[in-house]
């Protein structure tokens, strides 16, 4: 297969400083919306990035449950590899890849545990079997097989029957705080829109047009 022949040109849409909203929150709300009604699959779903102590970047798919003015909230295992290394480095990196969109917004920041409360409000509102299973799997670690989860479910469920599934003690959600926002938008010949907000020290955001 001759991958170089793979090409697609972006012609969807322009970005210019001019039409962003100054607050990059807000921004990012019009286009998320955007992609909601575009259909497009788990508009939600962006990969996260994480650092080990040793160096050793690594990247997975989470689903963003909540955002505002704050940052972008995820959940997770507190024993998972991601929450591991968040542990040690808070430094993190989203990107949501609305491709059928032909945009992506890139978000550079800290991540942060939220309140107890918070992690219960949502494990509350979550369908009885993802509150199951949050108890279920000791996220990252290895097992020996399928039937390991199966078991521990079957047993959940009987556990839990007559009751409402407390929330876990050991999982709950991240606030990612951003510094900076960067939202592309494919344009053709690769000359592509990127328009990045940065927070300054008096807590400000600049915005910058970067070369694509």
């Amino acid at each position: 297969m001759d991958l170089g022949a793979l090409r697609q040109e972006y012609t969807q849409a322009d970005l210019d400083e001019s039409s962003v909203d100054p607050d990059p929150f807000k921004q990012f709300e019009q286009w998320f919306e955007q992609a909601v009604k575009s259909e497009l699959l788990e508009p939600n779903a962006m990969s996260l990035s994480t650092v080990s102590s040793s160096g050793q970047p690594s990247l997975r798919t989470v689903l963003l449950k909540f955002f505002d003015a704050q940052g972008f909230v995820f959940f997770t295992n507190y024993t998972s590899r991601k929450a591991q290394e968040l542990e040690g480095n808070a430094q993190v990196a989203l990107l949501f890849p609305w491709y059928g969109l032909e945009r992506q917004v890139l978000v550079e920041g800290r991540a942060e545990k939220v309140s107890t409360a918070e992690s219960l409000k949502y494990f509350v509102s979550r369908p009885h079997g993802s509150q199951l299973g949050a108890w279920v799997s000791q996220q990252s670690r290895v097992i020996t097989s399928r039937s390991v989860l199966e078991l521990k479910l079957a047993e959940l469920k009987r556990k839990f029957t007559a009751g409402e599934v407390p929330l876990p003690d050991f999982w709950g959600g991240y606030r990612v705080v951003p510094e900076t926002l960067e939202f592309w938008q494919g344009r053709p010949n690769r000359l592509h829109d990127r328009i990045r907000y940065r927070r300054e020290s008096s807590g400000a955001w600049l915005r910058e047009r970067l070369a694509p």
